[in-house]
């Protein structure tokens, strides 16, 4: 798992300067949209979709099926690393001319990236504006999310994505952000409109998946501090050094399996997230069971189409061809309590019979 090698030591410290500078970025904006004032004013954010579930449930497939149908405007790797103000950086940079090269993603599961693959960015503004969630070890999750500031700036700040990738065309607003299943309800306040969706997994491939990746970005981490601070920059606390799960339900200080290097802890994770998208926004959100996605693809993309209402005939299902069934690994549970399997087991059948309703 290679990534500081794709940074020169310029962009390097470009990053570095922009992770320090996110407050003076904020006050930028400002005076971005005033720049662009007219390019601006005929965009209208309607109807934003917004993936989110926990890492390696398909979230970063699902968008980049959502841009392929050209219906969809989202963030990309060219809006690094002044994320908060992208039409100012974007009219800098393309001064270079830069080339957009595809290199395979830090994660090491065969998916290649280039600064025109869409990405994960806006968790930036969140830290900015609602910094008091992000505790040292942990992340609080949302109630209700009322900020007015923050709205204001999240929905011009949507409106700038969509006129960078969508001059010519009305398009709608995509993000994959992880973080945001920790405020779906959030979400709503900020865009009453907006579809929320949730993909799942099997809890104990999801949990294996997981814990892989933990394991591979912990030592990513150790022998390249670059990844490490720009994870940490964007936003970045599914794993490595960097981790900082979502406390639902208050779940870490009664852990059992307190050990992230363990296959429990992860298992836990999903049993305390999936639990509580289940009990609190089963109606609200849309649940997608990845292995449903990648096996019976042209029915789910189908069904996917329908409830977002996509304009452009079979815009996703002509997608379909594309998708592959994942590996299963065998997965050791001699160290899980047979009370944890089994809840974990509960809770991936309700979210298989919400997600059919």
């Amino acid at each position: 798992m290679k990534f500081e090698n794709q940074y020169s030591l310029p962009n390097q410290w470009l990053h570095r300067l922009s992770f320090a500078t996110t407050g003076a970025q904020v006050g930028l904006a400002d005076i971005e949209s005033s720049l662009f004032k007219k390019q601006l004013e005929p965009v209208i954010c309607e109807r934003p979709v917004f993936v989110t579930a926990l890492p390696r449930a398909g979230t970063t497939l699902l968008l980049n099926l959502l841009v392929g149908t050209g219906e969809f405007a989202s963030h990309t790797y060219r809006d690094m690393p002044f994320v908060l103000c992208p039409m100012l950086w974007q009219r800098f940079a393309s001064i270079f001319g830069t080339e957009s090269i595809a290199r395979e993603r830090a994660h090491g599961d065969g998916v290649s990236i280039s600064l025109d693959s869409p990405e994960a960015l806006e968790e930036i503004i969140w830290q900015q504006f609602w910094s008091g969630h992000y505790e040292q070890d942990r992340i609080k999750p949302w109630k209700q999310g009322k900020n007015e500031q923050f709205r204001a700036f999240f929905i011009d700040h949507m409106r700038k994505i969509i006129a960078l990738r969508s001059p010519e065309e009305p398009a709608r607003y995509a993000s994959k952000n992880n973080m945001n299943i920790a405020r779906l309800r959030a979400l709503k306040n900020l865009a009453p409109d907006c579809a929320l969706i949730v993909p799942f997994r099997e809890p104990l491939q999801h949990a294996s998946s997981l814990l892989r990746q933990h394991r591979g970005f912990i030592r990513m981490h150790a022998e390249d501090r670059f990844a490490h601070r720009y994870m940490s920059g964007t936003g970045h606390f599914d794993f490595g050094e960097n981790l900082r799960p979502i406390n639902f339900g208050n779940w870490l200080h009664d852990a059992n399996y307190p050990d992230a290097m363990t296959l429990g802890f992860w298992l836990e994770y999903w049993v305390a997230t999936y639990g509580h998208v289940l009990a609190n926004h089963a109606k609200a959100a849309n649940l997608l069971s990845f292995e449903e996605l990648v096996s019976q693809p042209e029915r789910t993309l189908e069904r996917i189409e329908q409830t977002l209402k996509l304009t452009t005939p079979q815009a996703l299902t002509r997608q379909a061809s594309d998708l592959r069934a994942v590996t299963e690994h065998p997965v050791n549970t001699a160290y899980v309590s047979d009370q944890l399997l089994s809840k974990a087991k509960s809770i991936h059948w309700g979210l298989l019979e919400a997600s059919r309703c």
